[in-house]
Formats: structure tokens, C-alpha cells, sequence
């Protein structure tokens, strides 16, 4: 396990089981966040995002087939299950999420809240 990988418990959404916290890079400009999370070994059908409120929530279900009449000698991550929790600021349009995933690389675009929008002002010339 890196420094940067943690365990957590999130026993305050009725999931007792541990999970590692996938690293994650959140970007924003002005037009709203862009967010990565890496979830190696996890297959599209075992990833689950959700946003709820504003409560944004990355699962997902590491799948590793080994081939038959082998097993792992020496394992570095023994938990199979990634979870990460998310408060979404209110000037984000949660409704709006796009999510794209591609080896093992998670990416939600979320936008801005239409009035969280700058306000373009015409300058006029005299």
C-alpha cells in the first residue's frame, strides 16, 4: 500500500466494510470540476457512482482472475473494494455528472450551477 492510498470504515452510511480510498485529483475552472480517481482491477460493471443531496459516492470491486491452480504467494492489497465520499459544494449542478472510465481511471465532469456562473458583461464602445 502507498502513502497515499488510505483505509477507511464509513459506518456513517451503513457500510461497515473497509475499503481502500482511491487517490483522487480534482480540478476546476470556470466552467465547473473535473474529477480522477484512480480504481485499478475494478471492471466497469463493478463501479458504482452515485450522488445523493450533494453527497457523491465512488464504489468500486477489485476484480482479479487468476489463472486456475494458482494463488497468490505475496499480496500487497488484500482489501478488494474501493470507496470514496464527496460533499459537492451547492454551486455544482450534481444533476449534470458526466462520468467516462478507461484503465482503471474514473472521470467525472461536474458543472457549474447556472448561477454559479460568471457573468459575461458586454462592453459597448462610445
Amino acid at each position: 500500500m502507498s502513502e497515499t492510498t488510505a483505509v477507511t470504515k464509513q459506518a456513517d452510511t451503513g457500510s461497515t466494510e473497509a475499503a481502500l480510498m482511491p487517490p483522487v485529483n480534482v480540478y476546476e475552472n470556470a466552467a465547473g470540476i473535473t474529477l480522477y480517481a484512480d480504481l485499478p482491477g475494478v471492471p466497469k460493471d463493478h463501479l458504482v457512482v452515485q450522488v445523493q443531496g450533494d453527497i457523491l459516492t465512488i464504489k468500486g470491486e477489485v476484480v482479479l482472475d487468476l489463472p486456475e491452480g494458482m494463488e497468490a504467494s505475496y499480496v500487497e492489497v488484500s482489501l478488494p473494494r474501493y470507496r470514496r465520499v464527496f460533499t459537492l459544494s451547492k454551486e455544482l449542478d450534481a444533476e449534470k455528472v458526466v462520468a467516462e472510465f478507461n484503465h482503471g481511471v474514473l472521470k467525472l465532469s461536474i458543472p457549474k450551477a447556472e448561477f454559479a456562473q460568471p457573468d459575461r458583461i458586454e462592453v459597448k464602445v462610445a
